[in-house]
């Protein structure tokens, strides 16, 4: 085949958006793999959409047509600046590519991945740098004090004023 020129394969003249659509991605060892492979069928799906071929393409974004091909085809990963960059060039959000991902129910943050959440939360809204400096140093001197009695990592004796849980208020 001609350098350039287009071959839109389809299975059983099933068109690109229906095996687009089709597409289960697999939760498990494979799916940031699933994944890539997705975003590259998505990329090139657009491509063709806009009647562009790969060395097009590639010059758009600034990339060969070898690794233009290998994007589509999900063998190499696109890094985030170059996915942007992508999305620009074919006139479509990022969030695109991601579209028809189902997104895995299974993640459950732990106690601790929520108190970090809401510390970070919290921390950015303080109003000034000032307090953001005193409460890295209240946690710098937490984390580096013996412990005294109890589990570690406690919060048990800990006011959020500052204040111990010993009668001290």
């Amino acid at each position: 085949m001609p350098r350039g020129r287009v071959h839109q394969r389809r299975g059983k003249g099933m068109s690109v958006e229906a095996a687009l659509s089709r597409r289960e991605v697999r939760i498990g060892r494979t799916r940031a793999q699933d994944i890539d492979r997705h975003v590259g069928a998505r990329m090139r799906e657009r491509r063709i959409m806009l009647g562009l071929t790969q060395q097009q393409m590639a010059e758009l974004i600034g990339v060969t047509y070898q690794q233009a091909h290998k994007y589509e085809k999900g063998i190499n990963r696109i890094a985030a600046g170059r996915l942007f960059t992508i999305a620009q060039a074919l006139g479509v959000d990022v969030g695109y590519f991601f579209e028809g991902i189902e997104a895995r129910q299974s993640f459950r943050p732990t106690p601790q991945q929520r108190m970090l959440l809401e510390l970070a939360r919290h921390f950015v809204a303080l109003p000034n740098r000032r307090y953001q400096e005193a409460i890295c140093n209240l946690v710098r001197t937490l984390a580096s004090a013996p412990e005294e009695d109890g589990e570690a990592g406690s919060t048990t004796d800990i006011d959020p004023m500052g204040r111990s849980g010993r009668g001290e208020r």
